[in-house]
């Protein structure tokens, strides 16, 4: 089992900046992938960036050049620095752990932008 706590949402003007961390407990080191998801009122969940064991990074091309994920594995934590945030970009904020068996959710933090 994986636990996955996620902090760093809050309200921004557009065109500033937020850095989302999440914390990852439990059985870390069976952990393959991490990445951030986000889901806005009405539409469906979308993968926002994703990081894998090795440092290899996926972007959502909404988010290419603005938005970068990091991973500190000594601190068990991946970050989420979103620059240039739009009002598009207002919405929960989940992350994810994968590791062979399954996959695990944080709770969700809210980012919101105002325009």
């Amino acid at each position: 089992q994986v636990q996955l706590v996620e902090s760093g949402g809050g309200l921004v003007q557009a065109g500033g900046s937020l850095r989302l961390s999440c914390a990852a407990s439990g059985s870390i080191f069976s952990i393959n992938a991490m990445g951030w998801y986000r889901q806005a009122p009405g539409k469906q969940r979308e993968l926002v960036a994703a990081i894998t064991s090795g440092g290899s990074t996926n972007y959502a091309d909404s988010v290419k050049g603005r938005f970068t994920i990091s991973r500190d594995n000594a601190k068990n934590t991946v970050y989420l620095q979103m620059n240039s945030l739009k009002a598009e970009d207002t919405a929960v904020y989940y992350c994810n752990a994968d590791d062979a068996m399954s996959g695990y959710w944080g709770q969700g933090t809210q980012v919101t932008v105002s325009s």
